[in-house]
């Protein structure tokens, strides 16, 4: 299998300098505001960003030390496949998060909304479009019992 090298475009700012009481969601109570920092030669490909409202940032989960291929979540006391949740330890540690673009000055991208670890490698951003993000048919399996723990839900060390 051959292996693949990704480049940070730039860094993720938040007031959430540890992993525990982190919110484990963006539209979750304790999420917060931050900065997206944009590596200069990158800043280019921000134009016509600031007319979208929401923006889906895909991150390197850079704190992650060990990979589980089955987890107990923070929304359940049961394990399940590290596929079927958005925790942490997965094979290829990426995280993505849809928050919401504040404004943009220079390199500096204001987003709300941010459920994201302080020194957070930036690997992509991509617009995000209600037309092809949003199904409100979706089912959500083990989640459907969980789902009202969500907005108070915090972090804590266990996917250190």
């Amino acid at each position: 299998m051959k292996s693949i090298q990704l480049t940070p475009i730039g860094i993720i700012h938040t007031p959430f300098k540890d992993l525990e009481s982190m919110p484990i969601q963006p539209t979750s109570a304790a999420s917060a505001a931050g900065e997206v920092e944009i590596y200069p030669e990158f800043t280019r490909g921000l134009k016509d960003l600031d007319g979208f409202s929401h923006i889906i940032l895909l991150y390197h989960l850079h704190a992650v030390r060990r990979v589980s291929l089955q987890i107990t979540p923070f929304l359940d006391s049961e394990p399940h496949g590290i596929f079927a949740t958005r925790a942490p330890t997965r094979p290829n540690p990426i995280g993505l998060s849809v928050v919401r673009l504040h404004s943009i000055q220079g390199n500096i991208l204001t987003v709300e909304d941010v459920d994201i670890l302080d020194g957070t490698p930036l690997l992509d951003i991509k617009p995000y479009v209600p037309e092809f993000d949003h199904h409100p048919d979706a089912k959500i399996g083990w989640l459907e019992i969980a789902k009202e723990k969500i907005k108070t839900k915090k972090s804590d060390n266990r996917f250190k």
